[in-house]
């Protein structure tokens, strides 16, 4: 097979290798872009896959693109990551434990000693601290989400391949909602993360009723204060909007300010 098999305004284009792996995750990322069969196809074609554990059994060595789920939470996954970064011309950091530390960097509040005794007891296990990718390497892109929305990720593949730039929404989730027509959740009854949520997934959680959870991470200057306000009008407490702005990491930055 041709490595070229498209072309952009009639510059042919060349399928670049691309390689999934998975550090500590569901592997839920991995998963949705495997779920619309009816895009798939398309996907396909305009790259060549080498490595993929949850679609072949074939494992090549030889790609340009890394795509990486998953947080680090063990020794050896620093080094491959470091193999891995290597290799690759481009890393992408796919999914929420990739570009936070997701659900995962939950255990970080807790002393880690404490941890591994809870969870295994006397089972000696390799356990360390919840971090990001970016934490180990150069991280060249991250596609944000829990899990990643497979429509996000194909167009962004898209500009990869045709080498045109790549930009996130710089508005919150509220905007993507008043564009579907939704009925605000805190006006329902519930809370919502929406105000400071970076957009891109459409407005996916509050559309099916599910105030957001941030798993897509922090709007460019997020307006926390506002945030506040919002909850106290809507009779929500601190602690309820605190453990939605903890549960995948990408609001860190922001937890000591919302607690003054």
């Amino acid at each position: 097979m041709s490595p070229v098999e498209r072309s952009y305004l009639g510059v042919p284009i060349n399928k670049p290798k691309v390689a999934f792996f998975e550090m500590s995750s569901c592997e839920g990322c991995q998963l949705q872009m495997l779920n619309n069969e009816a895009s798939l196809l398309d996907f396909l074609s305009l790259v060549e896959v080498v490595n993929f554990r949850e679609a072949m059994t074939e494992k090549g060595h030889d790609y340009q693109i890394a795509f990486v789920e998953g947080s680090i939470t063990r020794s050896d996954e620093i080094d491959r990551l470091k193999k891995i970064r290597k290799q690759a011309d481009t890393l992408v950091a796919i999914g929420s434990c990739a570009c936070f530390g997701g659900v995962n960097q939950l255990k970080n509040r807790f002393e880690l000693d404490w941890v591994k005794k809870e969870v295994y007891g006397d089972y000696p296990i390799d356990t360390r601290k919840v971090e990001p990718l970016s934490a180990h390497v150069t991280v060249d892109l991250e596609i944000y989400g829990c899990p990643i929305k497979k429509e996000e990720v194909e167009r962004i593949v898209t500009n990869l391949v045709l080498g045109k730039s790549i930009e996130h929404p710089k508005y919150p989730i509220c905007v993507e909602c008043k564009e579907n027509h939704n009925v605000c959740l805190y006006d329902l009854g519930e809370p919502c993360l929406g105000p400071v949520t970076r957009a891109g997934c459409d407005s996916w959680c509050p559309s099916n009723r599910l105030g957001c959870w941030g798993c897509r991470g922090p709007v460019d200057e997020a307006n926390v204060t506002q945030l506040k306000e919002i909850m106290a009008q809507h009779n929500f407490t601190m602690e309820q909007m605190l453990d939605r702005m903890e549960c995948f990491g990408g609001f860190s930055e922001y937890i000591t300010e919302m607690k003054k």
